[in-house]
Formats: structure tokens, sequence, C-alpha cells
């Protein structure tokens, strides 16, 4: 978050740190720099500002502060009841501290006819208090370092421990290491910010943050730091986005003609939804603005994306250019290919398909199709960044599902254009939640279909107990008997893939069991498969042959099978959120009612209950994907540990929205006024983005 010359100091230069210190910090901790442990940041703090009196001890409060005169120490028990005793007495009465161990260090340093300043957690015994272990020190020492106030508490390990780095211990490096930073940690936040958001100055935040005295200085530290830590992002992901529209020139779509026109008229099955018009409308001024378009297209499963980014790739041939669209499996390729061939119908577009299938034949064919122009779209894997798949003038490009893929794969793609540098659309089918994506996707723009298309029934989603197994067996042989076709889910548990196997195996036979061959025909599936055998299954499922897909989680995203109205989700209690509901979405894209059934044994933690009841509640991806976030946080996210962005040290994302939003707009003012950051003001941020330039890599260019 900050970074001078001082900041990059090996640990082992602190005072009171040494070699032997600095190496537990390094494994322990991850600490090592100066940097690195001013951001070691206390996870909470406790009230050192009141004392208690002896007669006000209770075990209502976790920790409790008191002060007094040692009147009476001794050494009592044998071997394991050994233990060291001070009796301290205010105005209001005695309490007895005890400690078990470090006895020879407690005594030389506990003396009677002393004042002390006690800390520790009361307990109760026979119905007197005493305390167990307290943080002791004199009271003219107490007086002297200024401990009163609010104190961190801090993150350490047993290893730390033993060398003196508890809580404690980290507290009294922080000390040192603010001392040896004075002066050290100047301003580059333009002064009319500072104004403006009467922020602290970064010298007092830092110290505030670490050594507040009371909760107001704490929550100022607290603001300026966490804004400081969001705009550096934002002003980062600002400058690629700005930078990707000085230097790269897109290619101009000015035309909407005969393609888009014949498709939107003829051939749409359906009424375009009010959020799929509106996201058109955002791609289409994109493309003819002349910069080049990077956005990023969320909408929940069966919200229709593939429709508007067929119409996208028709507005592109208008303009005689070239569109592929990448998929992450072969399964979701093939599955575009259809949907897309389907709804082109006998219209004059030649669409090809590549992936790991296709033969050394039909590729010699198709390469040359994309280079002499005759081919308009291609659909693949990524199949499609190999070095022969050359186009004649790709110009659109759509990626499917992108956190599964690499910025390197996606920049080879790229270069797969000539001239200009192609329209990006990144789709997702995982809501992320506004601020997330803010933070995230910072540098694209963003579009939202936010409406499912008319006619889809919303899916019933109930939770079911084991001991209801045979009802929901039953349920299924109900609906199977009226023509539908059901998934049963079970859940992967990394650690162990014996034990994943050996449960889906368990849970196969026994479905087996209620649903037997020949009258039953299943379908089963797991990441251990071959990538042909996989396919065949889930080929036989998609077809009608089977009636039942038993699964682990590899069905998640993509595959779409009309026909199917169960989800049966075993252990439920196991999945994350955004994972129930990619796996929820695998149903209801018929226009029969679909089920989605939650099964989960009795014993529940409170988080699970609560990702259950969201499930139950709503079908609404961006409501769950909100609850996800403060459930997991958003490290956890699926697409954030690739993006590597959110690396937050203090900033809470699903808590912290009015500073990212603040964070946001002031980055947008400061671009729009001065993108070069040339003006005497902005100079001192300038210097210090270029010296905490994180990334040596110029991915700006790609999604």
């Amino acid at each position: 978050m900050g970074s001078n010359n001082i900041l990059e100091t090996p640990v082992e230069f602190l005072k009171g740190v040494g070699p032997q210190r600095a190496q537990l910090l390094k494994t322990e901790l991850n600490i090592h720099t100066f940097e690195d442990l001013l951001q070691h940041f206390p996870f909470r703090y406790v009230d050192r500002s009141k004392f208690y009196s002896i007669a006000e001890v209770n075990d209502t409060v976790a920790y409790i502060q008191t002060k007094g005169l040692i009147i009476k120490t001794e050494t009592l028990g044998e071997k394991r009841t050994k233990r060291f005793v001070a009796t301290l007495k205010d105005h209001t009465g005695t309490i007895e501290l005890v400690w078990f161990q470090g006895l020879k260090w407690v005594s030389e340093l506990v003396k009677a006819g002393e004042q002390y300043v006690v800390f520790g957690k009361p307990t109760d015994f026979k119905g007197k208090f005493s305390f167990s272990h307290p943080e002791i020190e004199s009271y003219d020492h107490y007086m002297q370092m200024g401990t009163e106030g609010l104190h961190g508490i801090y993150s350490s390990t047993e290893r730390l421990r033993n060398f003196g780095m508890d809580s404690k211990g980290m507290l009294k490096l922080m000390r040192q290491l603010l001392h040896q930073l004075h002066g050290h940690l100047p301003e580059y936040l333009p002064s009319y910010l500072i104004q403006q958001n009467k922020f602290v100055s970064r010298e007092v935040a830092w110290r505030n943050i670490h050594l507040p005295a009371n909760a107001n200085e704490l929550k100022d530290a607290e603001f300026r730091l966490k804004f400081e830590e969001l705009f550096v992002i934002q002003m980062r992901l600002l400058k690629i986005k700005t930078n990707r529209n000085l230097v790269y020139r897109g290619m101009v779509f000015g035309k909407v003609g005969n393609y888009f026109n014949t498709f939107y008229n003829d051939y749409l099955p359906y009424e375009l939804t009010g959020a799929q018009k509106r996201v058109i409308k955002e791609i289409r001024s994109d493309m003819g603005s002349g910069k080049q378009m990077n956005r990023l297209l969320q909408g929940d499963v069966g919200s229709g994306k593939t429709v508007v980014s067929l119409i996208c790739m028709l507005i592109a041939l208008d303009n005689a250019y070239q569109s592929c669209l990448m998929a992450p499996t072969e399964i979701l390729a093939n599955q575009h290919f259809t949907t897309i061939t389907e709804l082109l119908g006998n219209m004059p577009v030649k669409v090809g398909l590549l992936t790991g299938s296709t033969t050394k034949k039909q590729r010699a064919v198709l390469f040359e199709q994309l280079l002499n122009g005759e081919l308009h779209l291609l659909i693949g894997t990524h199949a499609l960044i190999e070095e022969k798949v050359q186009f004649q003038n790709l110009g659109f490009v759509v990626i499917d599902e992108q956190h599964r893929f690499g910025v390197e794969q996606r920049s080879k793609l790229w270069s797969k254009s000539q001239q200009y540098v192609p329209h990006v659309l990144v789709m997702t089918a995982t809501p992320i939640p506004r601020t997330l994506a803010m933070t995230v996707y910072g540098d694209l723009d963003i579009s939202i279909i936010d409406e499912l298309p008319p006619g889809r029934k919303p899916i019933m989603t109930v939770h079911r107990y084991d001991d209801r197994r045979l009802d929901v067996y039953e349920f299924i042989r109900n609906q199977i008997a009226a023509g539908r076709q059901a998934y049963i889910v079970y859940p992967l548990i990394e650690e162990s893939e014996k034990l994943d196997y050996k449960n889906l195996m368990d849970g196969y036979d026994m479905v087996l069991n209620r649903f037997p061959i020949p009258q039953y025909q299943i379908s089963i599936v797991h990441g251990k498969m071959k990538a042909k055998t996989k396919d065949w299954e889930m080929q036989r499922f998609v077809n009608g042959t089977t009636q039942i897909m038993v699964a682990t989680t590899v069905i998640e995203v993509g595959v779409n099978v009309p026909n199917a109205s169960i989800m049966l989700i075993e252990s439920v209690e196991r999945f994350g959120l955004s994972q129930l509901h990619q796996l929820r979405g695998r149903v209801g894209r018929g226009a029969e009612q679909s089920y989605c059934i939650l099964m989960s044994s009795h014993k529940l933690s409170r988080e699970a209950r609560m990702r259950i009841d969201t499930m139950v509640r709503t079908n609404d991806g961006f409501e769950i994907a909100e609850v996800d976030l403060k459930l997991r946080g958003p490290g956890n996210i699926e697409g954030t540990q690739q993006s590597g962005v959110i690396d937050l040290k203090l900033t809470n994302i699903s808590q912290d929205q009015e500073i990212i939003e603040l964070a946001r707009a002031t980055a947008n003012n400061i671009m729009e006024k001065d993108a070069a950051l040339q003006m005497p003001e902005h100079l001192p941020l300038l210097n210090f983005l270029q010296q905490n330039s994180k990334s040596k890599s110029n991915w700006s260019r790609i999604s």
C-alpha cells in the first residue's frame, strides 16, 4: 500500500528482530519487509482505556483491566499443581492472580508493595473471581508507555509465540517500526482530496491503525487506509483502460445491415427482453466508437447471453469481419454450436466448430475457409488459440465463462487479428456483486442482463433431510414416468479423491438399487473419467437415452438439457452458494415446472443453514452472490483468485461498499481531468503509482 525505499527494508533490520526472528516472520506470516509488517493489521482491538474496580470484575466481558497494589505473593503446590499466586487490592476489595507457567519470570517481575495494571479474562471458581495468566505491568511503566486506549490483537503462530512474538510481542515490534518510519511516510494524495474527504494524514493513519487512543481515531485511520488501498487499485485499472483506448484502435462497425436485420426480423424465435435490448445497445455503441471494446456481460443462467452474442457477431459480419466464440469445455462448445446453427436456420452464415475432437481432415478445411474469409463464425475450445488457426479478418471475440481461461490463453487469441484489435465480449453466468465487479473487473465496462425470458417458470427449490430420501426417489420416479429427466449430484471433497470416488459409487449403487435396469437407464460422470467417455455419457443424457445423470460437480457449467426437470443435490452442506446456484441453473430450461431438491443430514452448521435458506428463498443470482460474498469473503469468489486483484489487506468488500464507490468515483474524476497525471498536484501520485507498479507484464490489452 505504500512504498518508498525504507518500506522495502528487510525486516531483520528492525530493532528487536534479528536474523532468527526474521526467518520465522517470513516462513510463518510471509512478512519479509517493513511494509509487510506495517500491513500486518490487528484482527480486533480491546479497550484498554477503561479501568474496572475489583468489585466490578465479572465474566460478562471477555477481557477486563484493573489496577491496584500487590499486597502478597506466594508459591503454592508441588510439581504439577505448582503455581504462583499474587493478591491485588484496591479500594473496593481484593482478587487473586494465578500463574501455572513461567513461575521464575513472574516471581521476579511481580513484587509485593508495588502498584500494577492487570489485564486478562476473569474466571469464576465457586462464586469467587480470579485472573489466570493475566498480562501485568507496573503502573509507572504503563503510564510512561501510553499504553491506555485501544490495543490491537495480532494473529501469531505457536512457533512465533515461542520466540516472544505473541500479540503483545507484535505490538512491541509495531511501536518500534512506527518509530523508525517516523517522517518516512510522505503524502501522495493531492491536498484537495485530503481536504475534501477530511482524511487524516498518511503518517497519522498508519500510526492510529496500530496504536489508536480511541474508537474515533481508529475509524478515521481505517477510512483513510481503506480508501488508499482501493483508490490505488482503481487508478491502476482505469490507467490500463485509458492506455488501451489511447493506444489500440478498434474497428469501427459503422453499419447494421442485412445479416442483422434478416435475423432480427425473420429468425429470432422470441421477443428480446428489455435487458437484452439494453445490452445490445451498449455493445453497439462501443463497436461504433472507434475504441476497442472490452465488456463483461453478466447474466444469470438462461438469461439469453448467447443470443445477444450472436446478434453482435452478425453486426461484425455486416461490417465484413469474422467472429469467434471460445468456450471452456468441448461440451459447451458443441452446445453453443448447436444453439447458434439452430437459431441461424438457413441464413447464409457459415459457422465452424473446432475442438480437440475435430479430425485432421476437418481442420485442414476449416483453416482454409478461415483464411479465405468463407467461414464467418468459428466456435471452439482453447483449440482456437493454436498457432495454425489464422483468420482473414477477426473483428469480434466472445469468451464464455472467462474465469476458466488464463490471461495468456486470451492474449494468444488476441494476436489472431492483423491490423486492428478485435472487440472483446466476456460472458459469465456467475453473478458478481457490483462492488466486487468494480474491483476485479474495473478495467472492463460491465453489462448486466437482469431479467429472464418470458415463459420461464421459476424453479421450485426445497430442502429435505436424509430420512426423507425414499419420498424424494418416489417423486423422481413420477417425474420420469411423465417423461422428464433428473440429475443427482454428489459433492467433491478436494482432500480425498479416493473418498470422493467411493461416495459417488456408493451413491450410484443406491440409485441403481431404486431405479433398476432395464426399466431405467443411468449415466454416470466424474472427474476421473477420460474426456471421451465423459462426453459419451453426457451425450446419452442429452439425447434422452438415459433418464438419470449421476455426477459430481463437473456438470456445473453449461450442459443444456431442456427435458431435465429435477436437480437433486446430495450432501448440500458441502457446497458453496454460487456452486449451488450454478447447479440449479441446469434445470428450468424447458417449459415444464422444474425442481431443485437440496438433501442434507440433520447436523448443519449455521453457515450451511444460511446457504440452504438463501437457496430456498430466492432464485436471484445477484442476491445469492451478495450473500455468498458476505459468507466467504472476496478471495474465494470464482474468478477472483486468478485475477490477482483481490489482495486486500484491510477492506471488506461486502461491508465497505461506500468506500469502494468513493474510490472509483475519485479515480474516475482524476483520470477524466488529467489522465497522464501531469498536473503539479498529481505528480506525487504518479510517482507513487510508478514505484508501486506490481505487475511487470502488459496484459492490459486483454480483458
